[in-house]
């Protein structure tokens, strides 16, 4: 297809530090309010999009599937799809890729594509081995969490 296709605009958050501790928001948190300051911007309703696609390395185990909890957060209705990828470190490019194959085979003409991620909420699995030599009492405490926090989305559209 030769239909040229746009990143019309683009947003992210500051990176955040959790001190120790899980941060002050979710992964999704940070997906809908920098999706909702995007959409300020745009002239189309969210509820025009065709399908939002969020990449998540670790998404929290209360929002697997971020991109759909997001797509009805910002207002999309339950009419647009939303869905996630997750592609390690590379996750926000190949939501951003997902979405250009989208528009290019003609399924879509408008999709919000991101990527986002809080690390301090991010269960963190060990195996039995490794659970065998932690010390017996952080044995009960099968998760940790890491230091940071970020997100950050785009938009974009084949429409010109």
């Amino acid at each position: 297809m030769d239909t040229p296709i746009y990143v019309v605009d683009g947003a992210r958050t500051p990176f955040l530090k959790s001190r120790n501790r899980p941060g002050p928001f979710a992964a999704s948190d940070l997906a809908t309010d920098v999706g909702r300051a995007l959409l300020l911007r745009q002239p189309f309703a969210p509820t025009e999009l065709d399908e939002v696609i969020l990449g998540c390395a670790a998404p929290a185990p209360d929002e697997v599937n971020i991109g759909r909890v997001v797509a009805l957060r910002i207002g999309c209705g339950y009419k647009v799809p939303g869905w996630t990828v997750m592609r390690n470190c590379a996750s926000g490019m190949q939501a951003l890729d997902s979405a250009i194959d989208s528009m290019r085979v003609g399924r879509s003409q408008l999709v919000l594509a991101g990527g986002v991620d809080a690390l301090s909420r991010a269960p963190l699995l060990f195996s039995d081995a490794m659970v065998a030599w932690l010390p017996t009492g952080t044995r009960r405490r099968r998760s940790a969490s890491v230091r940071r926090s970020s997100g950050s989305s785009s938009c974009a559209t084949s429409r010109p």
